[in-house]
């Protein structure tokens, strides 16, 4: 990438659980903390700050630095468009690399009630759906479960993928969770587990879904130089980059199985040296189990159409090609909307992650998103 080097130095997240009852401004704060202790920072370290944060739960960018006592902003930005933390993420690093911020920190919150579409369900009891939503939520199409059921169907059409092939997904990264303290779901699950649990939209399953969570996830970035004289060993932004697609709806894109996706790998393969086999470890969003398949073919790791026989033969496992979700992914983790696999990428290029560490990781991708705009980035070891 053009201008400095950038790294992240530190990870954090807040308390998690559903319906906490705690605002998430506050969830903001514990996550901010515990990235800085992590990092071995202070607030008066900080000169950047960048936040996603949907409507329902904004959270202003300039109130959060004032929170956590941040002197002066040198860069800061609050958005709620675009492909979940990544959006912060690559705007973050963008910021660093560009010299306008020396140290941003980077912060995702996200409450349970935003993944239920009760918003929009409340707007249409309430006859004031606006926008796109008034075609949709009148026919009870209110969450992301709908489109993705459509997504799921039309690639077992295209492609002759099976429900299993999806399972396959899903169990492997329980298998991930079991290892990890920080999961929520850890009690280890069967193919068979996967085919009785019910179908959300069918042939989207239970199982199939994230699992929502009241939540802050936070990521500090800093130059290489800074980098080096902090707690970690840095680990560094190799390439990254966004994508989109016209239409950019979820429920109108041209190719279902084929969507923005692609658009952001290609961008980010031509930005640097590195090669799809050079990848020993990934963190690709799971907000539903087929949203993974498509990174995994996207980003070339195997052929169109190809995803479905790949991790069924186990290669997202960890004894497999390439090692997939090891956290366990947001279907076990809870629903951090991309955040979890910028820190667990991190954590593995660092040796952190205990029983559930890949040996001799030196290169991670991690994406966010599908359909009408994503974002996908490539880290790697210091």
């Amino acid at each position: 990438m053009n201008g400095r080097r950038v790294a992240i130095v530190g990870v954090g997240y807040s308390t998690v659980g559903r319906r906490l009852g705690v605002p998430v401004e506050l969830l903001c704060a514990q996550a901010s903390v515990a990235a800085m202790q992590d990092a071995g920072v202070t607030p008066r370290d900080l000169d950047g700050l960048v936040i996603h944060s949907f409507v329902p739960e904004y959270v202003s960018a300039f109130r959060t630095a004032d929170m956590i006592g941040i002197p002066d902003l040198g860069f800061f930005s609050s958005n709620a468009d675009g492909s979940a933390y990544s959006m912060a993420a690559l705007i973050g690093a963008a910021a660093v690399a560009s010299g306008s911020t020396d140290m941003c920190i980077t912060l995702r919150p996200i409450m349970q009630s935003t993944a239920t579409g009760a918003s929009v369900e409340r707007q249409a009891a309430e006859s004031f759906v606006s926008g796109p939503n008034e075609f949709l939520a009148p026919y009870g199409d209110i969450s992301g479960a709908h489109w993705a059921g459509m997504y799921m169907q039309r690639t077992m059409y295209e492609y002759g993928f099976t429900e299993q092939m999806f399972g396959a997904l899903a169990v492997a990264q329980r298998e991930y969770a079991v290892d990890n303290p920080e999961a929520i779901m850890r009690s280890p699950i069967t193919m068979e587990d996967y085919l009785a649990s019910r179908y959300i939209n069918k042939p989207l399953r239970l199982f199939d879904c994230d699992y929502p969570v009241d939540s802050c996830s936070a990521l500090i970035f800093t130059t290489e130089e800074r980098a080096r004289d902090l707690a970690h060993k840095p680990v560094f932004f190799e390439s990254w980059a966004m994508g989109t697609v016209n239409p950019g709806d979820f429920n109108l894109v041209e190719s279902m199985p084929r969507s923005s996706t692609y658009a952001a790998a290609n961008r980010m393969w031509a930005k640097t040296d590195l090669k799809p086999a050079d990848v020993d470890i990934t963190g690709l969003y799971d907000g539903f189990t087929f949203i993974t398949l498509q990174w995994i073919e996207a980003l070339g790791f195997c052929g169109e159409g190809e995803s479905g026989p790949f991790v069924l033969e186990g290669n997202t496992r960890r004894d497999g090609k390439l090692p997939t979700n090891t956290d366990g992914g947001a279907c076990n983790m809870g629903r951090r909307h991309g955040a979890n696999f910028f820190i667990e990428v991190t954590r593995q290029l660092r040796g952190e992650c205990g029983e559930r560490q890949i040996p001799g990781v030196e290169v991670g991708a991690v994406s966010n998103s599908v359909g009408g705009f994503t974002a996908c980035a490539l880290l790697t070891a210091g």
